[in-house]
């Protein structure tokens, strides 16, 4: 069956409900499952955090570098430079994660606001 297969309103918000659903779920219970029987200090666990890690930053990485929308418009320079913000101020300020967001956020709004 194909996102296409249907003519109703509500079909291809079942699709994705069921397509998100059995992507995501899937993996989930796997990982309860296993999660008492991997050691945390366990070579496969090592890994499968650096994939996690590494696909994380490539999706910033293309926020970035190939933005769409309101963010298309600003120049690479306020975005890369509100990234360094950010993580500078992670670092610097507790590395607490809400504190970066918000300071790479201050950095894109104040740009935007300016034109940059």
């Amino acid at each position: 069956m194909t996102f296409d297969a249907l003519d109703s309103w509500w079909w291809p918000f079942l699709f994705i409900l069921v397509g998100g659903w059995l992507a995501t779920d899937a993996w989930r219970f796997l990982g309860v499952y296993l999660g008492d029987r991997i050691a945390e200090d366990s070579d496969l666990l090592v890994l499968v955090r650096a994939v996690a890690t590494a696909l994380v930053a490539a999706v910033i990485g293309n926020l970035i570098v190939f933005p769409s929308g309101v963010l298309a418009e600003t120049a690479l320079a306020l975005r890369i430079g509100a990234a360094i913000v950010g993580f500078a101020a992670y670092l610097c300020l507790g590395r607490k994660v809400l504190v970066g967001i918000v300071a790479a956020e201050a950095i894109l709004l104040a740009g935007m606001s300016f034109g940059l």
